[in-house]
Formats: C-alpha cells, sequence, structure tokens
C-alpha cells in the first residue's frame, strides 16, 4: 500500500472520532430568557368580597285599624309620600253614628250627675235633724257617685267612637316611597287581616345586610391579636350591582352581628349606603367589597408567577443561583388586584418567573429579564434582573 493511502485512512478514523466522518455537531441551545420580578415587603390591604342584601332602614305595612269598605285611594302607586299623608279612605257613616250615639250618653249621664249630687246634698242636711234614715242618705251618696262614674265611662265611649272614626281616614306612618296597593276601592279590609293595603319604605338611605363565614372572621381577629394585621376602623365598602357594574359611593361598616347564625355557621355585617338616586332597591342581591384590615409586610406575587402542581398544590419557580430555575411550594392567602398575598415559601429579594413558564423545568439554567407582559412597577419588579 502506498504511504498516500495509509495517511488518508488515518486522517479519515481522525474524522470520524470528532464529527461523525464529516457531520459537525450542533452547538448547545442557549439559556432560555424567562421575565422575573424582585420581591419586596409592603403594606396590602385586607379585601374580601362578599355576598349582601339591600333593605331598607324603614319599613312600614300599612292596615287597617277598623272594619269597612274602602271608599277612595288617594295616591300614586311607587309615588313618594310623607309622614301623616292621608292615603285610604274608609266609609265612615257607621262610625259618625256610633259617635254621635255616644255623644247623647255622656249628655244623659251629665243630665243625670246634677240631679243625684243634688239629692244627695239635701239627704245629708236631712239627716243631720234625723228627718231621713241613714240607709237612704247613704243610697242618695251612692247614687251620686255612680252617676259621675258613668259621666267618666260615657267620656271614655266618646273618645273611642272619635278614634275609631279617626282610623276611617288611614294615613302614612312614615315617609318613603309607597308600592303597589293590595286592595282597590270598594274592598272589605278588616282590623287585623294578614295582607298590609300597602308597604312604604324609606331609601334615601340603605342598609346592606353582609354575609361572613365565621371562620374568616375569626382568621381576621387572630391576625389581628398577632399583630401582623392592622384593623381597618370603620372600613369602607364598595358594592358591585348586579350588572357587575361598581355603585359609585361608598358605605361604611356599621356593626357585626353578636350571633352566629347556626344554619349557616356565617356572621351578619350591616353596612349604610347613601342611596339619592333610588339605585339600590330593598332585596337586592350584591357583591361587597370589604376591606378588613391592612397586612403589615406582606410580599405580593404577580399571580402569573403562582401555579398548581399535579396535587393541587401553590408552586412558583424563582430564579437560584447560578441562574438556575429552582422550584417552591407556597402558600397564598387572597388576591390584592392581580397579586396573590404570599405567606410561606417566597421571601423579599426572591426573582419570581413570571413569564416563560411553558416547559420551564427546575434547575434549568435560565437568562433573566424585565418581563414584557407582566406590569410590576409596584412590587419594584425586574430589579437584579441582570
Amino acid at each position: 500500500m502506498q504511504k498516500g493511502s495509509i495517511i488518508g485512512l488515518m486522517a479519515c478514523a481522525s474524522a470520524l472520532t470528532l464529527s461523525a466522518c464529516g457531520k459537525e455537531q450542533p452547538p448547545a441551545p442557549p439559556p432560555p430568557s424567562v421575565g422575573v420580578v424582585t420581591l419586596k415587603t409592603e403594606s396590602a390591604p385586607l379585601v374580601n368580597e362578599l355576598p349582601g342584601r339591600v333593605a331598607a332602614v324603614e319599613t312600614a305595612e300599612v292596615r287597617p285599624q277598623i272594619s269597612g269598605v274602602i271608599r277612595r285611594r288617594l295616591f300614586q302607586e311607587g309615588g313618594y309620600v310623607r309622614a301623616g299623608q292621608l292615603l285610604y279612605e274608609i266609609e265612615d257613616s257607621p262610625y259618625r253614628a256610633a259617635l254621635a250615639q255616644a255623644q247623647g250618653s255622656l249628655a244623659n249621664a251629665q243630665a243625670a250627675i246634677r240631679s243625684t249630687a243634688l239629692q244627695a246634698q239635701r239627704y245629708r242636711e236631712l239627716v243631720g235633724i234625723n228627718a231621713v234614715s241613714r240607709q237612704e242618705f247613704d243610697n242618695a251618696e251612692a247614687a251620686a257617685q255612680q252617676a259621675r262614674a258613668n259621666v267618666a265611662a260615657q267620656r271614655g265611649a266618646v273618645q273611642a267612637a272619635q278614634v275609631n272614626q279617626n282610623f276611617t281616614r288611614i294615613r302614612a306612618p312614615i315617609s318613603g316611597r309607597i308600592g303597589r296597593s293590595l286592595f282597590t276601592p270598594g274592598a272589605l279590609v278588616q282590623s287585623g287581616q294578614a295582607d298590609a293595603l300597602a308597604t312604604i319604605q324609606r331609601t334615601d338611605t340603605v342598609y346592606v345586610d353582609i354575609t361572613q363565614s365565621a371562620a374568616q372572621l375569626i382568621d381576621l381577629r387572630q391576625a389581628m391579636k398577632a399583630g401582623g394585621v392592622s384593623d381597618a376602623g370603620g372600613a369602607r365598602i364598595q358594592l358591585l350591582l348586579p350588572n357587575g357594574s361598581t355603585y359609585p359611593i361608598e358605605g361604611r361598616l356599621q356593626f357585626a352581628e353578636v350571633t352566629v347564625d347556626p344554619t349557616s355557621g356565617a356572621v351578619t355585617l350591616r353596612a349604610t349606603f347613601p342611596n339619592p338616586d333610588g339605585l339600590l332597591l330593598p332585596g337586592m342581591y350584591v357583591r361587597a367589597r370589604l376591606v378588613e384590615g391592612q397586612r403589615a409586610n406582606a410580599i405580593l406575587a404577580p399571580q402569573q408567577g403562582i401555579s398548581r402542581d399535579a396535587r393541587g398544590r401553590a408552586t412558583a419557580l424563582v430564579v437560584g443561583g447560578e441562574n438556575k430555575a429552582e422550584m417552591r411550594q407556597v402558600e397564598v392567602d387572597r388576591a390584592v388586584g392581580d397579586k396573590w398575598i404570599v405567606t410561606k415559601g417566597l421571601k423579599a429579594g426572591d426573582r419570581l418567573i413570571v413569564e416563560g413558564l411553558l416547559n420551564l423545568r427546575p434547575g434549568t439554567l435560565v437568562k433573566p429579564g424585565a418581563p414584557q407582559q407582566v406590569t410590576a412597577g409596584q412590587n419594584g419588579a425586574a430589579g437584579g434582573a441582570q
């Protein structure tokens, strides 16, 4: 074999060892770029969204105090009425007759009282000279007292008849907006009937009764006692209306019920809201955003950086030493806007990965940088992304 052939075979063998006989190995892929947020501690409001119902501050059912036939209805259904305004008139002829009869009985009793008083006076003089017996004098004295008592009784009957006649004119007990009338002119109504004639509700200010679980209330109070949460003190409340919009006026928390509902395990909180335009209607279902307190030194993590593993546990990926992705198991309390309050697993200074998480595994070398989609200016984010 010639010397040139041997040299060519040796060169080919060397090439097979280095590049698989002429084919070059592809270069290693660069580390994936990820967007990171540098976490820090800050004060965070504890906002809770709870269900609630609107209730009027005053509600009065208009009911008849006597029996009779409605003669007239004197209000516009759905309109505003003032306290003392005449609403219904009931046929009053039977009650006028009863009043006249009571007045006649009073006059008769008043006439009888004079004659019995004079007779008792004469018998008092005659008994002193033994012209009449002591028994006759006692009878005359008793008759005079009976006549005076009869006058008092008849005067009370007149007053009762007058009250009944006044009840034929039914007036509004409170000011407010009146609903539909359940009875029309010509209908017979009775004292003590089950159905009210109409209902008046004062809604210029309304109550919102909010329900909160007793467990949440206990957690909040324990956190306050431990010192990690401060009291919100007369917290303002926002309402979410049934159509999803926010009620423009904030309310104030008034008090919390002192007992827990045994059927639901919830506590009722009552708030007041101004309602100048009548937008809040009694019975309306709403959602209330209640600021219960402030958590000091809280870690707020963007929600994009928190995920769940196959077991449902909250996890996060952070940039660890040597710019390698590191898995953390975390615990979150509640959402504040687009962030989670993290109570365990993350600390100030951690670089949380919020972008580039797809197919990213722990231990992977990454290239951290500022996030492109996640706004993290309030977190001082993107710091330390070199």
